[in-house]
């Protein structure tokens, strides 16, 4: 089996190439680079086989490079993956994430590709307004640009399966967390306190920290993402624990495991942000046969060892 790993040398789709050499998958990981890194991938690329493009996704030479290549799936996780940013410039944030998933879309269609799983959200797309656990049945309100942006392509998803006959499988995650996270981004909370706190720094806290999340382990969310690709259906699926925490118990559960007895520093909220998200997993449990196998303090201490480990 062939996989284009679209954000391959991110965060999360590093993981997920991981993944797929495991299970006997060749992999090409498209990447711009902006944020992503090319040493993400060195496990992976000692272990199977897996070669690298450096392109933006809404290039135009993106179909001709799936088209060389011929996947049997198309994981689709590049993106503009910061809410703050997305309200600072709404813009770029729809460029990438509306224009850049229409070029993967049309990718797919020249490449006669069977299948996208597509890594949406499960916290910003529903909006504050929601009842919560939020179920996938639920209307979607979202209260920043990325998230309606988001939103937005789910119909594009929904539109290339009728007219073309591209299934899919919409994934959305909860808070995502773990080793290898950028932890000097606007998004990524675990990566960016445990990094300020490993340095002897005192984290940020936007907003008095009750704000709760659904943070989910990335080794989880793969479990999740490359079981997607079995099923199809053009689908919405919710991916996370289920389990509300504060933004302060989480504080407390890293400075635990780091050793770090400083209190946080608390600025104003951030605009965008909501004051709750915790997601209903009952639909991704029994589809996907799938399960949160991860307690977020076994988490964090992942995440806190490797920062240590490698700077």
């Amino acid at each position: 089996m062939r996989a284009i790993v679209t954000g391959g040398a991110g965060f999360i789709g590093s993981h997920l190439v991981d993944r797929l050499v495991d299970e006997g998958w060749e992999v090409l990981a498209i990447d711009d680079l902006l944020k992503g890194d090319f040493s993400r991938l060195a496990e992976a690329r000692a272990r199977g086989t897996v070669k690298f493009h450096q392109l933006d996704i809404r290039s135009s030479d993106l179909i001709q490079a799936v088209e060389k290549y011929r996947p049997d799936t198309i994981f689709h996780l590049a993106a503009q993956a910061s809410v703050s940013a997305s309200v600072a410039d709404p813009v770029y944030d729809a460029d990438v994430n509306v224009l850049g998933t229409l070029r993967v879309l049309e990718a797919a269609r020249a490449a006669a590709c069977d299948r996208i799983v597509f890594t949406s959200t499960g916290g910003a797309v529903y909006g504050s307004n929601v009842k919560l656990p939020a179920k996938e049945t639920y209307a979607k309100r979202p209260d920043s640009p990325y998230g309606v942006s988001k939103k937005v392509v789910e119909d594009y998803f929904r539109l290339y399966k009728s007219l073309y006959g591209i299934d899919y499988v919409i994934i959305g995650p909860s808070n995502v967390y773990g080793p290898r996270q950028d932890p000097y981004g606007e998004a990524g909370v675990v990566a960016i306190f445990s990094r300020a706190m490993l340095d002897g720094k005192r984290p940020t806290i936007f907003g008095d920290g009750t704000q709760t999340r659904d943070y989910v382990f990335v080794d989880d969310v793969v479990d999740a993402v490359y079981r997607a690709d079995r099923i199809g259906g053009g689908m919405f699926l919710n991916v996370g624990t289920g389990l509300e925490t504060s933004v302060n118990d989480l504080y407390r559960d890293i400075a635990e495991a780091v050793g770090f007895d400083g209190p946080p520093v608390y600025e104003a909220p951030r605009p965008g942000d909501v004051m709750r998200s915790v997601l209903d997993t009952s639909a991704a449990r029994k589809t996907l046969d799938w399960e949160p196998f991860t307690p977020l303090a076994e988490g964090v201490r992942l995440t806190v060892d490797w920062f240590r480990k490698n700077g």
